[in-house]
């Protein structure tokens, strides 16, 4: 990997998904970079949404990466720095080009408006978005060999995804969108014109309170798989000592709008290093 590619995607993670990139500090030196590379990439999909007012410009985007993984870069997309690093490690770690793609797709998701569904709809969405990230670094941590790593991925990856967008509820209403699986909302009377309008109720709150239940429940099955696995791999899995704390505080907010606090990045950096040292 070219250094300066490298640089690019370190410094691209650190500001767009700053939870992650702390994380990495605590893995392996060998496969660092690597998983710097591809969490880079994730974070820089993700933010396809914000960076685009119209679905067209975000879908023009999203192909553009799909394109540079079909065709290796080359069609030039190596000249962009985070699809070189990228590249370097689907080629260095023989990572499948499938899951990169279906994450792409599933983003598309967050180009429009439309509510999503259910809760298997959301699992799935988590699953390509969120829950393939941690499968794919064990991949990188085992030295590009499979690993069956795939429930401690998925359990993690749900309950990530799910206290995201708890956190993100509020902001995201105001912005049109509902992330989370409308049809909780619908089974406890909550109508879609009082979220976006930003007014809580007894319904929302009992709604938001069995996401939080649901997101514990995928956040302790991970935590069960992960013991599971050889050592070697659970430092693809440190991120659940930030979720944890976060789902806390979002089950104990008042205001589901508001974005609940989160610890400072000293006090994520002791809770990582904490986990690392006990093996999660």
């Amino acid at each position: 990997m070219k250094p300066e590619s490298l640089a690019a995607a370190i410094a691209s993670l650190r500001e767009l998904d700053r939870d992650r990139y702390f994380a990495t500090l605590f893995l392996p030196a060998a496969a660092r970079p690597a998983i710097q590379a591809l969490y880079a990439f994730s974070a820089e999909i993700a933010a396809v949404r914000e960076r685009s007012r119209e679905p067209a410009p975000g879908e023009i985007r999203l192909r553009w990466w799909a394109d540079a993984i079909e065709r290796d870069g080359q069609g030039g997309e190596r000249q962009n720095p985070l699809a070189d690093a990228l590249l370097d490690v689907i080629a260095a770690y023989r990572l499948p080009a499938r899951p990169l793609l279906g994450l792409i797709d599933a983003r598309r998701f967050d180009l429009y408006h439309d509510a999503m569904p259910d809760v298997p709809s959301f699992e799935g969405y988590a699953g390509e978005t969120t829950a393939v990230l941690y499968q794919l670094a064990t991949m990188i941590l085992a030295g590009g060999e499979p690993t069956a790593a795939a429930d401690a991925a998925g359990h993690l990856g749900v309950g990530q995804a799910l206290t995201g967008h708890l956190r993100a509820f509020g902001y995201n209403a105001s912005r049109g969108r509902i992330f989370l699986p409308w049809s909780v909302f619908a089974a406890n009377g909550v109508r879609e014109a009082d979220v976006l309008a930003g007014r809580s109720s007894a319904g929302l709150e009992a709604a938001r309170q069995q996401l939080c239940e649901l997101a514990a429940e995928h956040l302790d099955k991970a935590a069960a798989a992960i013991r599971a696995l050889q050592p070697a791999l659970r430092p693809a899995f440190l991120t659940l000592a930030l979720v944890r704390g976060q789902l806390r505080r979002v089950a104990a907010q008042a205001d589901p709008f508001v974005l609940p606090a989160d610890v400072g990045d000293l006090g994520k950096l002791v809770r990582l290093a904490r986990a690392r040292w006990l093996h999660i």
